[in-house]
């Protein structure tokens, strides 16, 4: 006997009409409904929140052009995958005419390379592809793939749609529907869900789980108890996802790779975005190292770099690579602290004036009236250095990098002092 499947299955609706938002979309005389109606749809792109109806609406749009229907996820699917999919393709547009559809969940994950591998499909007419992605397009999506797609932009649910599907689930569902359940509270179950149709009955099937009276009335009271002593363990659109890269950043901080790296562990188990992961690097490669290791910011970049370009499931080890590196360096906040000194003297004292010799003098008059005058080009003078103010007049002798207490900096320090004598004297 085969499993139940989950309420969100059961209740996927197979025709357009039952469909819940999107009506700027599907709605009568909507753009991408009169596609369908005619038979004659682009490659695309729906871009839109989780749990909005991306795949539901892939479905729907296979069934109702009775298309042949591929699925791939990108967190797990690499270029073999998408290639035996278009030899499949090819092989069905032998005996028929209409090109099958092929769905690609979390496009935005897959590599510059998957993706390179999908345009001589499309381009062909062998696959007509539907991307989902939460994130946008535009910067996600290699431009010549996006070219060739039209970009479908889908709405959050609102409240009266959700509140619409719970009570459709109640009434419609073949379990639900044999059961007395009364809502008589529907915010806590709003809340919980974040807009996202597919947690929100995941939740109502928890609840409904997990309770033993009958006839069932759902309280807020009812729905925040169950829901916290069975919620997900990360979720990486709610405060959960802050809380663990707060606690992975701090681990690296901290110089404790072993933890660092089993926090880069749970948020792959989540599904985080590696590319999330890796422009944290980059922001901490310079806030907490800087110049204790100049190589640091380097290696984050070449990370960033080869990551956008692997994607799951290898990006993990390279990911994992620099976690242990930039959690085993000397640290330094020095460069950032000295920013963030400068930009509070910024808003003290306002625009300064920059001193005559150091102004730009493109023209004879400005050259005239001293810009420029007295400058000393440090490239002239021994050690390619000469000692002169280049802060404004005011601000003279002012103080914003202190050098970090680590041998590399340490060295910085002994250069500026032999330079400057007392002016970098810390």
């Amino acid at each position: 006997m085969s499993p139940t499947p989950p309420l969100a299955e059961r209740m996927r609706p197979t025709k357009l009409d039952d469909y819940t938002g999107q009506e700027h979309l599907v709605g009568k005389n909507a753009i991408l409904r009169r596609a369908i109606e005619q038979e004659n749809i682009p490659s695309m792109i729906l871009w839109g929140p989780p749990g909005v109806g991306k795949t539901t609406l892939a479905l729907i749009i296979s069934g109702q052009l009775h298309r042949p229907f591929f699925s791939l996820s990108a967190i797990n699917s690499g270029v073999k995958d998408i290639r035996e999919v278009i030899d499949q393709a090819r092989q069905i547009q032998e005996t028929q005419q209409a090109s099958p559809i092929l769905f690609i969940d979390e496009i935005h994950r897959f590599s510059k390379s998957q993706q390179d591998s999908l345009l001589g499909a499309v381009e062909r007419g062998l696959i007509t592809l539907i991307g989902a992605t939460t994130e946008n397009p535009s910067f996600e999506v290699i431009s010549p793939l996006l070219s060739r797609c039209q970009v479908y932009i889908l709405k959050s649910l609102t409240e009266a749609d959700l509140s619409n599907l719970l009570n459709k689930a109640i009434q419609k569902d073949e379990i639900l529907s044999k059961k007395q359940i009364n809502i008589k509270e529907y915010e806590a179950l709003l809340q919980l869900s974040g807009g996202d149709a597919r947690k929100l009955l995941n939740i109502l099937e928890l609840i409904v789980g997990t309770a033993h009276q009958s006839p069932l009335v759902i309280t807020n009271e009812l729905v925040l108890q169950q829901v916290q002593q069975n919620i997900a363990l990360y979720d990486k659109t709610g405060e959960q996802h802050y809380d663990i890269i707060s606690a992975f950043i701090k681990s690296i901080r901290g110089s404790d790779p072993n933890a660092a790296v089993y926090w880069l562990a749970r948020m792959i188990a989540g599904g985080e975005d590696p590319l999330f992961i890796a422009r944290r690097l980059l922001i901490l490669a310079s806030e907490d190292i800087g110049n204790a290791n100049p190589n640091a910011l380097l290696l984050a970049q070449s990370c960033f770099q080869s990551v956008h370009v692997i994607g799951w499931p290898e990006a993990r080890i390279i990911l994992a690579q620099a976690v242990v590196y930039l959690a085993c360096s000397p640290k330094s906040n020095a460069s950032y602290e000295a920013v963030g000194k400068a930009q509070e003297l910024v808003n003290k004292t306002g625009n300064q004036p920059v001193p005559l010799h150091l102004r730009n003098a493109p023209t004879k008059l400005m050259k005239n009236i001293g810009y420029g005058k007295e400058y000393q080009y440090a490239h002239a003078y021994q050690n390619n250095f000469s000692e002169q103010e280049y802060f404004p007049e005011s601000l003279s002798g002012t103080k914003l990098y202190v050098p970090g207490e680590n041998p590399a900096e340490e060295k910085l320090r002994e250069r500026l002092k032999n330079l400057w004598k007392d002016k970098y004297n810390y």
